[in-house]
């Protein structure tokens, strides 16, 4: 047998397979691998589930983005506005500062002075905790008298960042302002702070105003003001929370819209998936509810519309179908007195050519040999009349397909010699294949399979193989002849399609053995199926369930030599 790669695709007819595009969920995924595969079933299946979950991802998007920008120009606005209350508030306690120094007349003593300045005029009030205040000497300072830094509780000198302190040096005669963290030590449940005791602290932004100021014979003092921006934080997390809830509401209520929307839509659609399945199942009279003049009803009216002209075609081409069939039966039936006529006078003459010329004793012999022919014909369109007029039935039994494919065999033996093929059936020792059939039914399949790869074979070997397994019993023939083109495996079963319209048949066939072979192959639920290449022969394969009526998913036999290599020849 050739082992050259195929690169004909393979040709079914009548073939149906497991679907295996959403497999179940096997029971050893994880938790979350089920969760998602459900998702993803569910997303296939519902367009309800795709809308709205596609609106719910959408309008967060949305919504997620509009509040954002809307809280950061908040945020923006709320920060620079506590910046310029902190630099107008800032510039007026230092120059009230600048003022006090200014009027120093030597008494109490400069430290003593400035100590009491700090606290009077640049301190907060006690238990007021929007303004701290940090005097110290400036960086550039090069007096040797030195006045004490004074601090507001909870804050350092550390606080101040370094390069604040440098821009201050460097341009005394402008503010300078730094947005920081702060970290100061929590309070208690009053709101006394004990920075001593406890190491509990929180960081809130701050805005920092550094200036400076000249103190009389002690040279360049800074002065820093810290504004907790406390009240602006409460404020943005007000304003965050209800920005989340306001837009949590507002996709629920766009998500229940849209469910809401999508059921109006999807319901009339199922309902219209459902009667047309109602319709192509053979309930004609199914019809649609069409309320109302919107797109909805019109696809109502539209639907039964259809199912209007469908029955009527239908019933129109059953009428036709049942005229056609009860024609070839009657025809076919009132065909056979003429032919008996004909036939007892043909075996007459037949009996008596060789008292006839040689003329007359050929034309005997044709005239005899086309009525076999005739006959045959006829037989065949009477068995296609009954399959389709849904009259065939089975009378099935367990029966040995090795027994049935012998007496093909060597009942066919005759036309093989003839054309100097070989049949071998390839079987193991004890090798049964047992099948519920209707044997009649199946043998003359196999034996159409048979005659036909005699007849393509060109005199090379014809093999055949039986096998079964637990679900299905098959048989494939094999033949080494032409072969088929591209295309043509599916076109074989056809009534009366011949591979090469110039070829002659010489056992005489009537064109209609394959289709009625499929027509028995339907009739059992089973396949037949073809596969040929140019040069490289054909195969059909018989595919049978082993139990009458029972599920069909497999062929314990390869159809192409691609699907896997056929048993080892034997017997």
């Amino acid at each position: 047998m050739s082992s050259a790669p195929v690169t004909e695709e393979t040709e079914t007819s009548d073939t149906s397979g497991p679907d295996a595009a959403d497999g179940p969920v096997s029971s050893g995924d994880g938790f979350i691998v089920r969760q998602v595969k459900a998702l993803v079933g569910l997303w296939r299946r519902s367009l309800r589930f795709r809308v709205v979950t596609s609106t719910l991802l959408l309008g967060l998007v949305v919504v997620s983005i509009i509040s954002l920008t809307m809280y950061r120009s908040i945020a923006d606005g709320l920060v620079d506005n506590r910046i310029s209350l902190a630099q107008a508030e800032s510039r007026k306690l230092t120059d009230d500062a600048q003022a006090g120094f200014n009027g120093y007349t030597g008494t109490p003593d400069l430290p003593v002075f400035a100590s009491n300045l700090v606290n009077r005029t640049l301190k907060a009030p006690a238990g007021d905790e929007s303004r701290y205040v940090i005097f110290t000497r400036s960086v550039d300072n090069s007096s040797d008298l030195r006045i004490p830094s004074e601090e507001s509780d909870h804050v350092s000198l550390e606080s101040v960042p370094t390069a604040l302190r440098q821009a201050v040096s460097a341009d005394p005669t402008r503010q300078q302002t730094m947005v920081i963290e702060l970290d100061r030590p929590t309070t208690d449940v009053v709101g006394t702070s004990f920075p001593s005791r406890s190491t509990d602290s929180e960081t809130v932004p701050a805005v920092v105003v550094g200036s400076q100021v000249e103190v009389p014979s002690a040279d360049k003092y800074d002065i820093y003001f810290i504004y907790p921006m406390d009240q602006e934080e409460a404020t943005l997390g007000t304003i965050s929370r209800s920005f989340i809830l306001g837009a949590l509401f507002l996709i629920a209520l766009v998500s229940a819209i849209a469910y809401i929307v999508t059921s109006m839509i999807v319901t009339p659609v199922r309902r219209a998936a459902a009667a047309a399945e109602r319709l192509s199942s053979g309930h004609l009279n199914e019809r649609m509810s069409a309320r109302g003049h919107d797109d909805l009803a019109l696809l109502g009216q539209s639907f039964n519309e259809m199912a209007d002209n469908l029955q009527t075609q239908i019933r129109q081409l059953e009428g036709l179908s049942r005229v056609q069939q009860r024609f070839v039966s009657d025809v076919s039936h009132e065909l056979r007195t003429p032919l008996t006529t004909i036939r007892m006078a043909a075996d007459l003459l037949h009996a008596s050519r060789d008292e006839m010329d040689a003329v007359a004793g050929r034309s005997t012999e044709l005239l005899h040999d086309e009525l076999d022919r005739f006959e045959e014909l006829l037989a065949d369109l009477l068995e296609l009349s009954r399959y389709d007029a849904g009259a065939a039935v089975l009378e099935q039994d367990p029966v040995d397909l090795f027994a049935i494919i012998d007496r093909v065999v060597n009942s066919t033996a005759s036309i093989a010699d003839a054309r100097g093929s070989d049949v071998t059936v390839h079987r193991g020792p004890g090798q049964t294949a047992v099948a519920e059939v209707d044997a009649r039914r199946i043998e003359r399949v196999l034996r159409n399979l048979v005659v036909n790869a005699i007849e393509h074979g060109e005199g090379r070997p014809v093999d055949v193989w039986v096998a079964a397994d637990d679900e299905a019993a098959a048989v494939l023939v094999q033949d080494h002849g032409v072969g088929l083109k591209a295309g043509e495996a599916s076109l074989v079963f056809n009534r009366f399609w011949r591979a090469d319209p110039a070829r002659t048949r010489t056992t005489g066939g009537s064109g209609l053995g394959l289709a009625i072979a499929l027509e028995d192959a339907r009739l059992h639920h089973g396949w037949l199926q073809a596969w040929g290449e140019p040069g490289a022969g054909s195969r059909f394969r018989l595919t049978v369930p082993c139990a009458a009526g029972g599920p069909l998913t497999r062929s314990p036999l390869p159809l192409t030599p691609r699907e896997g290599d056929l048993p080892g020849r034997s017997g």
